[in-house]
C-alpha cells in the first residue's frame, strides 16, 4: 500500500477503507442473524436485520460521496485512482449483499409460521457460513493486496453453487412428495438463491481486489456450478 507525502491523503483513503471494513462486518452479522432467526424461530431478530439494513445504505452513500469528493480534490492517478473507483464498487456490492440478507429476513414472516425442513436448513446454514467467510476473506485480500487469496475466493464460489444445486433438487423433490410443504419449500428456494447471489457478489469483490493489486482484470472465465436452470422435475415413487 502506497504512503503519500501529504498525510491527509492517506488519512482520507484509510477512512474510506475503514468504512468498507465496517460494512463487511455488518453484512456478516446480517447474514448470520438471518440464519439464527430462522433456526431459533426468532421474529424479533429477523426484524432487527430488516431495520439494520438502513445503516448499510447510509454507509454506502457516505463512501460514495467521500470517494467522489476525493477524486475532485486530490486528482488521484494510477493505483490510487484504481482503488478509489474500486472502493465505490466494493461499497455498492456490500450494500447489495446486505439487501440479500434483508430479503432473507423478510421471508421469515412466513417461514416462522410454518413447519421447518431441517435438511434444507442445514444446507442453507452451510451456504451462509461459506458466504460470510468469503466476505471476511475478500475484504482482507483487498486491504492486504493479497492476489493469491483473491483468486482462492474467486474459485470458492463453486462450493456455494454446488450446495445450492443440491438444495434446489432436494426441495423440488420435497414439494412433490409433501405438497403441504410447498409454501415453506418455495420460500427456502428464494432464500437459497439470495445467498447464492451473495456469493456471486463476494466473487465480484475478489475480482476488484485482484484489479486493485495488479492493474489487470481477471481474464479467466468465472467458475460457475449453478445448474438449477437445467434441472428437470425429479421422479417420485408412487
Amino acid at each position: 500500500m502506497t504512503d503519500h507525502t501529504v498525510a491527509s491523503f492517506d488519512e482520507e483513503l484509510n477512512e474510506m477503507r475503514s468504512k468498507v471494513v465496517q460494512m463487511a462486518n455488518i453484512v456478516n452479522t446480517q447474514l448470520q442473524n438471518s440464519l439464527t432467526a430462522l433456526q431459533d424461530r426468532n421474529s424479533e431478530l429477523a426484524e432487527k436485520v430488516r431495520l439494520t439494513d438502513q445503516l448499510l445504505d447510509d454507509l454506502d452513500s457516505d463512501v460514495e460521496r467521500s470517494a467522489v469528493e476525493f477524486i475532485a480534490r486530490r486528482a488521484p492517478v494510477a493505483v490510487d485512482l484504481r482503488e478509489i473507483i474500486a472502493i465505490i464498487r466494493i461499497s455498492n456490492t456490500l450494500e447489495r449483499i446486505g439487501d440479500y440478507a434483508k430479503n432473507f429476513a423478510k421471508r421469515l414472516d412466513v417461514l416462522l409460521e410454518t413447519d421447518s425442513i431441517r435438511s434444507s436448513e442445514r444446507l442453507l446454514s452451510h451456504m451462509v457460513d461459506i458466504t460470510s467467510k468469503m466476505v471476511t476473506d475478500v475484504i482482507d485480500a483487498y486491504i492486504r493486496r493479497d492476489i493469491d487469496l483473491a483468486l482462492e475466493i474467486w474459485h470458492r464460489d463453486q462450493e456455494i453453487d454446488a450446495i445450492y444445486n443440491t438444495m434446489f433438487r432436494e426441495l423440488l423433490t420435497y414439494m412433490m412428495e409433501h405438497p403441504h410443504y410447498i409454501t415453506t419449500a418455495t420460500h427456502m428456494l428464494f432464500i437459497a438463491k439470495n445467498i447464492e447471489r451473495a456469493g456471486d457478489h463476494a466473487t465480484n469483490i475478489a475480482e476488484m481486489a485482484y484489479y486493485i493489486a495488479t492493474g489487470k482484470a481477471l481474464d479467466m472465465e468465472r467458475p460457475k456450478k449453478d445448474k438449477s436452470h437445467l434441472a428437470a422435475a425429479p421422479d417420485v415413487e408412487e
